[in-house]
């Protein structure tokens, strides 16, 4: 978040020191501390504020600043992403920086601040190849983009329209979860889609537990996150231009029903692990018997690049998947250690009647499929507004996007799959997901689709991204959508035999030029060109 990525430069003179007053751990975890320790530092003229998982920011117009650790006590902190970052700021200054008797950190924090730098330097390679700084945050909220005071223009807003002009009317139904399955009809979005969770990791996380699961399901613009007898229902967009917008919807009987922006949900959907814009991310970590997490053991960023035996920590799976090992179905130390003396205990399970009563729920899966999908696509769909956002920015400050080639280069390889995970066995679902997503297509002329699905060695049969044909994608400013799209066409014609895509096979690269030349709408004419004609250079590249 906010936190440790600010634009203020850091000057020798810093002290900590300990406050009396009582906080609360913002790391999604909830957990009261009376203890905080902030580090001072003076700063140039200006105010400002923001909050980060474990810690907050805040400069006062006389050019101080603290920043609030989230001490010892927290649930923990030996992997705040702060407290590192914090760690890393301050060991880069090099000589900036003179060893002082006011820098001092006291005895407790020495194994959270060792602990943060192993997690960072293991986390796996994959993790951090988008591109340099894809962690740091953009200030969605300043003038060029102007997040909050902007309205959404996403399928939430169109569909609350339509609900506001009688065109739509949904029906709450206490059997079926209140407004929950009327929701996904008037969304299309199918039940097959539910995946569950049940890791303490939502607004409504004191609601959340192995026995009562979050639901999640989506479709290609859409979130919806449903626990029972909540309160609410949560629900997030990816509007084209704003990215992830934000929403509650009470369960509670009405004509016409209210989606509320909710900017709170930003607490923790507007961080490093979301490319540092408002967005989505997907999580791995251990839970206790109540579904609380623990943050030293698992992944705070899954996508496809990620190794199964390291995914769906606090979350449920139900589908095959030979002797490769997860996660999933694991809470408590207890079935934490069975799993070591038998790796796949809880594994290849087809269903979960044995873990969890799921009756009143939409489906009684939480299809390994989906999972996967659903990790592709929330990071990329973080990729296209981070894109979105610096090309806006860079257009305003520059009139052009040549600082960006880096970015755009990490957004071809995430959306060509050039670093994903082989899969090392036969994955199969259990809800039928896979037959309906493959099913919605486009197709070209000879029936082969995007949207087809491997599942023996990789998770796409054509691993070229569903969502370059979504709105988010069309929508990019012109000039870095010409960009990419030249780009793509230079790679998929073998003009492009660089290393970072000597991955893809002649064979597939000419399969996805023709798929996408049938059912891609709007490519420029150059595409269309039967043989490798050179693409013309955007005026503004």
């Amino acid at each position: 978040m906010l936190c440790m990525d600010t634009p203020f430069p850091l000057t020798p003179a810093l002290s900590l020191r300990e406050t009396g007053k009582v906080s609360q751990c913002s790391n999604c975890c909830g957990i009261p501390v009376s203890r905080v320790r902030t580090a001072f530092l003076p700063l140039p003229e200006g105010e400002g504020r923001g909050e980060g998982e474990g810690c907050k920011w805040f400069s006062k117009a006389n050019g101080w600043s603290g920043i609030e650790l989230c001490p010892a006590t927290c649930l923990s902190p030996a992997v705040c992403s702060s407290v590192g970052t914090l760690w890393r700021w301050l060991t880069d200054l090099g000589s900036q920086l003179n060893p002082s008797p006011s820098l001092s950190f006291p005895n407790l924090w020495v194994p959270a601040f060792a602990a943060s730098l192993l997690a960072v330097a293991a986390l796996p390679a994959a993790a951090q190849s988008d591109f340099q700084g894809a962690t740091h945050m953009v200030p969605f909220e300043e003038d060029t983009i102007s997040y909050n005071k902007t309205p959404s223009t996403g399928p939430i807003v169109r569909l609350q329209n339509r609900i506001n002009r009688g065109e739509v009317k949904l029906k709450f139904d206490p059997a079926a979860g209140g407004w929950r399955d009327s929701l996904l009809a008037a969304l299309e979005i199918s039940p097959k889609s539910q995946t569950l969770l049940f890791s303490k990791t939502s607004l409504q996380r004191e609601r959340i537990s192995p026995q009562t699961p979050r639901a999640v399901f989506f479709s290609d613009d859409v979130y919806i996150g449903w626990i029972p007898h909540a309160p609410v229902m949560e629900i997030s967009e990816v509007d084209p231009k704003l990215g992830g917008v934000f929403y509650t919807l009470e369960q509670t009987a009405s004509d016409r029903p209210q989606f509320v922006r909710n900017n709170q949900c930003l607490e923790c959907h507007a961080s490093a692990k979301t490319m540092g814009v408002p967005g989505h991310l997907i999580r791995s970590f251990k839970t206790d018997e109540q579904g609380i997490i623990d943050l030293i053991t698992g992944v705070s960023e899954v996508n496809h690049r990620t190794p199964l035996e390291d995914r769906w920590g606090g979350w449920y799976v139900t589908g095959t998947h030979g002797k490769v090992t997860h996660r999933g179905n694991l809470f408590g130390k207890a079935a934490y250690l069975k799993a070591e003396e038998k790796p796949n205990y809880l594994g290849n399970l087809t269903s979960l009647k044995k873990l969890v009563d799921l009756d009143g729920f939409a489906s009684p899966h939480s299809d390994i499929v989906a999972l996967m999908v659903l990790e592709h696509e929330a990071h990329l769909h973080n990729f296209l507004t981070r894109l979105h956002y610096e090309t806006t920015m860079a257009l305003s400050r520059y009139q052009h996007i040549r600082y960006l080639r880096s970015m755009s280069e990490g957004f071809l390889k995430y959306l060509l799959f050039t670093e994903e995970t082989p899969l090392k066995a036969r994955v199969k679902g259990t809800s039928g997901f896979a037959e309906h997503f493959a099913a919605l297509g486009p197709k070209d002329q000879r029936g082969r689709s995007l949207r087809q699905l491997d599942l023996e060695t990789r998770l796409f049969k054509y691993p070229c991204s569903f969502l370059i044909y979504s709105e988010a994608f069309d929508l990019l400013p012109k000039p870095m959508r010409e960009h990419i799209l030249q780009r793509l066409h230079e790679i998929l014609t073998g003009q492009d035999n660089s290393p970072e895509f000597a991955r893809i096979e002649p064979d597939t690269r000419r399969a996805l030029l023709e798929i996408l030349r049938d059912t891609k709408p709007n490519l420029p004419a150059y595409w269309r060109e039967q043989g490798h004609k050179e693409a013309p250079r955007p005026a503004v590249p």
